[in-house]
């Protein structure tokens, strides 16, 4: 059970809602133009399905569902058109041949990275565009939102794009 959170400031809050959503529209935005960009024929919820099996690895179909938050005959059709696309393939699991696994291809993977990388550069352009002394607080509070949504956290290494000059 989740710990009590301590009274709120509405107005605080309402602050701190309106700016999530504000960026989240910019977020969207260039998440959209990315995709587009490596993949057109890529849904979002599919390249996000792509994106838990690139993080994750090998998985069931039932423990991919519970990660997408959809259910499995939903997740089983994101996976036949994956699968189809040379996305995704199902492998036999080691230990159960009962059970099938699912994981993302290289040509999978490829567009996981690309499309990320693609992100990476619009999101580092506008990083850049903000006052320095920003940054770290964004960082920080970046953070803690993607560990309250359970999301893993980026390996800032993964990805190749050059950083900013003069920036350490």
């Amino acid at each position: 059970m989740p710990a009590a959170l301590p009274p709120q400031d509405p107005t605080t809050v309402n602050e701190m809602v309106a700016s999530v959503l504000t960026a989240s529209r910019v977020l969207v935005a260039i998440s959209a133009r990315s995709l587009a960009a490596v993949e057109d024929t890529l849904t979002v919820p599919q390249f996000r399905m792509l994106v838990v099996l690139d993080t994750n690895g090998a998985t069931s179909l039932s423990r991919l569902a519970e990660q997408l938050a959809v259910n499995p005959s939903t997740a089983m059709r994101m996976v036949d058109r994956l699968n189809a696309a040379g996305m995704v393939e199902r492998t036999p699991d080691p230990e159960d041949r009962r059970v099938v696994r699912l994981v993302a291809t290289e040509a999978g993977r490829r567009v996981v990275h690309a499309v990320t990388e693609r992100r990476q550069a619009e999101i580092t352009r506008i990083v850049a565009a903000m006052p320095p002394e920003h940054r770290s607080a964004m960082v920080r509070a970046l953070q803690a939102f993607a560990d309250a949504a359970g999301e893993v956290q980026v390996d800032p290494t993964a990805y190749t794009v050059a950083g900013l000059p003069g920036w350490t």
